[in-house]
Parts: C-alpha cells; sequence; structure tokens
C-alpha cells in the first residue's frame, strides 16, 4: 500500500494545478441599453491579434459576450446611425464611422467623434488597465465595470451623461435635416490646434493643461478622460483578470434615438439639454457590479478535490 501513496499524491496534485489555477479567462459582455441599434466596433492594438469580431449589430436590449486573449490591448466604441446602401451595399455610420464599408471594421478605427472604451489587460505587474475617454469626442454615453478582480482602483468609469444635448455649439455635429446634434467634437479636432492637441510645444503634461472645453467634458463625466494628459483621475486598474460589462446607454437620460429607419434615414428624437452632473447618481447601478463577488470562487473546486482525492484512495485500495 506504502509503494502506490506517491501515485495517488501525483494524482491529486495535477488535479489541483488543473482546476485551482488562480486566474480565470476575461469575458467582455456589451450590452446595449439604448433604445436603438449600436453597432459596436473593436480595434486591437498594434501587433495584437483582433478579437473574433471587429463590428457587430447589438440590438436594443441585446448583449454579446467575447473571449480576448491573454495580454489582450485595444478599444471598443459604438456606431450610430447606420445604414447599408442600397446600390452599392456599402455600410456607413454617421457616428464612429471605420471607414470599411462594412460592419466589421477590419483594422480601422473610430472615425471622430467617438466614446471610446480602451483596454490592456495583463500589463505591467500583471494588471489590467482601462479608462474611458473623450479625447476624441463623444458620440453615446459608455460604461465599464468590473466583475471580480481586486486593487484600490478597480472600479466602474465611464460617461453616461447626454453631452451631445448639451454640446458647445462650435463642436456639434449636425445630421442633415436635423435640429440635434448627434456628436460633440473635441476640441481638438474642431480647432486642430497644438493648445487644445497637447501637440508641438504643448506635447507634456506640464505644458498642456486642460481647456475650457475639456473641463466642461471633466465636469459631465469625472471619472472619463477629458483630455490627453488626464490620466491621473481617469486610468483604472484591476488585478486577478475581471470579466468587464460595457454598457451603452447605461442611463435612461441617454436615450436619444439613433438608429436608421428602414428607409435608411437617421432619425433624431430632441435630447434633454438639462445634463445629471451628480457622479454618486449616474454610477449607483454599477457599484453593484464592480463591488460584487470575485468569479472565482475555489470552495466548490476545493470540495472537488477532495472527493477525488477520496475516490482515487479507494481506487487504490481496490487494486494495489
Amino acid at each position: 500500500m506504502a509503494s502506490t501513496l506517491p501515485l495517488i499524491f501525483s494524482l491529486l496534485a495535477l488535479f489541483l494545478l488543473l482546476h485551482l489555477s488562480p486566474g480565470e479567462a476575461v469575458t467582455f459582455t456589451i450590452t446595449n441599453n439604448c433604445d436603438y441599434t449600436v453597432w459596436p466596433g473593436i480595434l486591437s492594438n498594434a501587433g495584437i491579434a483582433p478579437l473574433s469580431t471587429t463590428g457587430f449589430a447589438l440590438q436594443k436590449g441585446e448583449t454579446r459576450t467575447l473571449n480576448p486573449p491573454s495580454g489582450w490591448g485595444g478599444r471598443f466604441w459604438g456606431r450610430t446611425f447606420c445604414s447599408t446602401d442600397q446600390k452599392t451595399g456599402k455600410f456607413t455610420c454617421l457616428t464612429g464611422d471605420c471607414g470599411s464599408g462594412k460592419i466589421d471594421c477590419s483594422g480601422a478605427g473610430a472615425l471622430p467623434p467617438a466614446t471610446l472604451a480602451e483596454f490592456t489587460l495583463d500589463g505591467a505587474d500583471g494588471m489590467d488597465f482601462y479608462d474611458v475617454s473623450l479625447v476624441d469626442g463623444y458620440n453615446l454615453a459608455m460604461l465599464v465595470a468590473p466583475r471580480g478582480g481586486g486593487g484600490p482602483n478597480c472600479s466602474f468609469t465611464g460617461c453616461i451623461n447626454d453631452l451631445n444635448g448639451a454640446c458647445p455649439s462650435d463642436l456639434k455635429v449636425m445630421s442633415a435635416g436635423e435640429d440635434s446634434p448627434v456628436a460633440c467634437k473635441s476640441a481638438c479636432d474642431a480647432f486642430n490646434t497644438p493648445q487644445y492637441c497637447c501637440s508641438g510645444a504643448y506635447g507634456s503634461p506640464d505644458t498642456c493643461k486642460p481647456s475650457s472645453y475639456s473641463m466642461a467634458f471633466k465636469k459631465a463625466c469625472p471619472r472619463a478622460y477629458s483630455y490627453a494628459y488626464d490620466d491621473k483621475s481617469s486610468t483604472f486598474t484591476c488585478k486577478g483578470s475581471p470579466d468587464y460589462t460595457i454598457t451603452f446607454c447605461p442611463s435612461p437620460a441617454t436615450s436619444q434615438k439613433a438608429s436608421s429607419s428602414d428607409e435608411g434615414t437617421p432619425s433624431t428624437s430632441t435630447p434633454s439639454s438639462d445634463v445629471i452632473m451628480n457622479s454618486s447618481m449616474v454610477y449607483e447601478g454599477a457599484l453593484d457590479m464592480s463591488s460584487s463577488p470575485s468569479k472565482c470562487n475555489h470552495s466548490p473546486l476545493i470540495a472537488g478535490g477532495f472527493a477525488t482525492f477520496i475516490a482515487i484512495w479507494r481506487l487504490s485500495e481496490l487494486f494495489f
């Protein structure tokens, strides 16, 4: 019997190694809470393999889950006012268009203005880094919430307010035949000067300071990037490989219609000009997600390991 003990414990060690490892594959859950269809676009960072899809349609209330590889980095955004030309078959969007001519973006990024969710998984010290950015402007509300994971800065972020309705007149993007803006440009995109783009003589944190435009974005969405060097209050980190939920239109306040009609003509309703500034109200729902228990619950696995050990022990008594 004593000679079988090494075999028994080797099998048990193998089971524990396979089933009790601390990490699990990360998942992105993308949810459309808008009252209209959104076409998410996805772009991997340079040198990083693309995900299984780079663009798709997400109907009202629909959810889709994606599984990135370890170390993935890239960005997500939502495209709105999209349609397919009946003659040419070309797919285009008024906001967030990637210029591919089809639903898949195929390695192309969003044409500003577009709200961006940016990720680097398993980065420095094994941490995930993520943010929601308005540096390229705003086209629709977005919330990112980790589920599981940990760390002092592992929390929700995003911009849930309707910045289109409160957009300064010189930053508004209008759609032909509509009175309401469909997106809100960044000052860099609108004016293309080094001061607003943090380039040239303004290409450092010491020389590029917040503008009145970026401060208006920051007031409405305090957790989102408002300009290029807004790192301290806008970059979030998690350890432990949490899952991430990306929600378009997380608040009923952002219910602007942004899908094309059956005839292919975009339609909008007039958004409210009253922007909710209280971030404790806007992120109430996300708190439940970010504080939820970690997805790595080892108790059932430990029980399974013990049961496997007993089974192996009894088999050893029968055959040795």
